[in-house]
């Protein structure tokens, strides 16, 4: 019997269609005011947002709709055992950044994903670049060393998603999306990481759901990463057994990754200009300090500390020196080893940032973190932790700020607008037992170690929770 709450008529559709034509209007104009129309597949040129230290917080917002109330439509009209086994490994998609989401079509089998891993190792993209014309598979397959046959339709599954285009019959060109898998892309590598470690790791999340001892586990050891691997996730990147590739690809990927999140979009989230002269951001578990970097690249008069490891952190000077000389000749950025679960950060620095460190670790290791970062701090100092933003489909009421809803009649949380967000959470379960947090969630472990709410910063996916000395 129907229900009598079901919709009579096609109202339902014709909101979201009315939504994505409002908010596709949106994107044009804020190309517009870049001087230029939206890029099409076919370009192989940057488009003047491509990097998100270019974007805008509205653009992200209007790719997060459009993305969201497209997913929305296409699952309300078609049939659902068509949709259902049609949702699979929807977040291997990889347009390279939050800004280029509404050029992609998602990549929604698992075989695509392989595919994606096939291109990106065999570096096709490398043998195409520069080539417009495109390139017989015969030669692809001479310069990549994988059979022609083969290859062809590995191309041809990925073309029919809009990555790569098939100029002529068997002959293959680049386009917007495949240039993301150019070798020297650091997406490229990220693609790798996630359709290799983290994809392989994924095929085993039931076994370990369902087994007695890992199923109810938080250790990094009982997760299913290690059912797939033989290895945890920390012992696999030192120890695994082809060397120093994977490690090197990890390395390269986590560039791409803060790029995917969102991370040039630091500098517009938060009040950095607001901040006086000599400010010192001390970026804890920042590896090399890619986000440190970000900040004083867009607000030069503020200082940095580098914390991490000591072999990640050596690493650091190369990377500043290349990119801001300036930097480092005038002594405005340090580079001081930490352990951040034993070891209390450089004391009384203005600003603790902690970028997508404590979504690798349980409550218990976060709290160890904040507890050492609070004994640094002086009365004024504050931390920013800066994560993917989770939030229940329908969120519930929040505490002292207000997290971005999206417009009727798409789902509050920008459904599939978001859905990075709840793919990283299951990655990360997968990977090392580990999370992804709401803002509330940290409210609570700043709370248990005397650390107040101050603020929240909406940044596209991610967002920054801003506590204080309570």
């Amino acid at each position: 019997m129907a229900s009598n709450s079901l919709p009579q008529d096609a109202s339902h559709i014709d909101g979201l269609l009315k939504l994505i034509s409002s908010t596709v209007q949106d994107i044009v104009a804020e190309y517009k005011t870049a001087g230029r129309g939206v890029p099409t597949l076919d370009d192989t040129e940057p488009g003047p947002f491509d990097s998100t230290d270019k974007s805008t917080l509205q653009l992200t917002r209007a790719v997060q709709i459009v993305e969201g109330a497209c997913a929305q439509l296409c699952a309300t009209v078609a049939r659902p055992s068509h949709y259902i086994s049609n949702v699979r490994d929807y977040h291997w998609t990889f347009a390279g950044d939050s800004t280029t989401h509404h050029y992609r079509k998602p990549i929604v089998q698992y075989y695509q994903s392989s595919c994606l891993e096939v291109a990106a190792s065999a570096r096709v993209s490398d043998v195409l670049l520069g080539k417009s014309e495109g390139v017989h598979i015969a030669e692809i397959s001479k310069a990549c060393g994988i059979e022609a046959g083969k290859l062809g339709r590995v191309l041809r599954l990925l073309a029919s998603q809009h990555c790569y285009r098939e100029v002529a019959p068997d002959v293959f060109a680049n386009n917007r999306l495949s240039m993301k898998l150019l070798s020297s892309d650091p997406i490229a590598s990220y693609v790798g990481h996630a359709t290799d470690e983290c994809m392989k790791a994924g095929a085993y999340l039931w076994q370990a759901l369902s087994d007695p001892e890992c199923g109810s586990s938080y250790e990094v050891e009982k997760a299913a990463f290690k059912k797939a691997h033989g290895l945890s996730a920390f012992d696999w990147f030192t120890n695994d057994a082809r060397g120093k590739s994977v490690q090197a690809r990890f390395d390269h990927g986590m560039i791409g990754a803060g790029e995917f999140n969102g991370l040039g979009l630091l500098t517009k989230a938060y009040p950095w200009q607001s901040l006086p002269e000599n400010t010192v951001i001390c970026d804890v578990g920042g590896g090399v300090g890619h986000a440190a970097l970000t900040v004083l690249k867009a607000f030069p008069h503020m200082k940095a500390v580098v914390q991490d490891l000591e072999h990640v952190v050596s690493a650091g000077t190369a990377l500043w020196a290349a990119e801001r000389p300036s930097v480092i000749e005038a002594g405005r950025v340090t580079f001081v080893p930490i352990d951040f679960f034993k070891d209390r950060p450089v004391p009384e620095c203005d600003i603790y940032y902690v970028r997508q460190v404590f979504h690798d670790w349980p409550d218990e290791d976060c709290l160890k973190i904040l507890a050492n970062i609070r004994k640094a701090m002086k009365p004024s100092s504050r931390v920013l932790i800066h994560e993917l933003t989770y939030q229940h489909v329908l969120p519930s009421k929040t505490e002292g700020y207000t997290l971005d809803r999206a417009p009727e009649p798409l789902l509050p949380n920008f459904g599939a607008g978001l859905y990075k967000v709840y793919m990283e959470d299951i990655n990360m379960m997968s990977m090392m037992n580990a999370r992804e947090r709401s803002p509330e969630m940290f409210i609570q472990l700043g709370k248990k170690v005397g650390l107040k709410f101050v603020n929240f910063y909406n940044s596209g996916e991610t967002g920054l929770t801003e506590l204080a000395l309570t």
